[in-house]
């Protein structure tokens, strides 16, 4: 549906005493590629809740293929792959600069009416802008 790509550079910080990427870190990698992906559609995680919507993670998935090291740099390619309802989910591929796969997940996210702390479907803008970038 629509596939957005981003770069990340493995922080020293990252890693655990192997230098490999601490598996806790991935979160924090989909996080970056989904507001990225939001960003590239022309809407931001801020503008979402100044309308008035959340969007929690319901669950992440992650499998590890192959360790991500001290300074590589990652392509994080993330993709909404099924029209928006109530939620939203977000399937990601992680590679290394030889091209790799290293890592796949996927996060399922809901709106939520921060009015009525309740789901809610997707808003309308945010529909209208990925129909016009597909």
């Amino acid at each position: 549906m629509f596939k957005n790509k981003i770069n990340i550079r493995v922080r020293y910080g990252e890693t655990d005493q192997m230098g490999y990427v601490y598996y806790g870190n991935y979160a924090q990698y989909f996080e970056v590629g989904r507001v990225e992906w939001l960003r590239t559609l022309g809407v931001s995680y801020k503008s979402l809740e100044e309308s008035g919507i959340m969007l929690p993670v319901l669950n992440m998935n992650v499998n590890y293929l192959k360790p991500a090291k001290y300074d590589d740099l990652l392509t994080v390619v993330t993709e909404v792959v099924k029209n928006p309802m109530v939620k939203i989910k977000f399937e990601f591929q992680i590679f290394n600069e030889e091209k790799e796969l290293l890592t796949t997940g996927e996060t399922t996210l809901v709106f939520i009416d921060m009015k009525k702390n309740k789901p809610t479907k997707a808003p309308k803008f945010l529909l209208d802008k990925l129909y016009c970038s597909i």
